[in-house]
This record gives structure tokens, sequence and C-alpha cells, in this order.
């Protein structure tokens, strides 16, 4: 089973891909919120809509899917 099949086709924009980019770097999300000029808050609002967009239910399956996707696929350029 191929990572698309597994985790859905959605894509992630560009702000979300930067937060899976952080949070699968193993950064909280506190400093993830430093990182890109926002609060907390937000990170968490942020990660709500990635896990349901991306069918997942916490950090570690998206760093798992984030791995997943640049293992599998060359092009994979993270922002």
């Amino acid at each position: 089973m191929s990572a698309s099949e597994r985790y859905g086709s959605r894509v992630p924009s560009e702000r979300e891909q930067r937060v899976i980019e952080l949070v699968a770097e193993g950064l909280k999300n506190r400093e993830v919120a430093l990182a890109i000029g926002t609060t907390e808050h937000v990170v968490k609002n942020y990660l709500r809509v990635i896990y349901d967009k991306l069918g997942l239910w916490n950090r570690v399956e998206l760093a798992l899917w984030y791995e997943s996707r640049r293992s599998s696929d060359p092009t994979f350029l993270p922002n």
C-alpha cells in the first residue's frame, strides 16, 4: 500500500506544509509558533485542520505521513 493510498490525496497548503515539516522535526507547538510567527493557539488550530484533511489522529502519525511522502516521492520538497 502506497502512502497516497493509506493517507488519501488531500494536499496541505504551503503554510500547513511548513507546520507539518516543523512538527516532523520534533518541535513543540510553542516552537512551531515562534518559527512561523504566530501563536501556539493558531498552531493547534492548524494541526486540527491538518489531521482532519489527512485523516490522521496525532503528531506521531503526522510525522510518519511526512516521512513517507519524503521517502516515496522524489519530487516532494518541503517548503
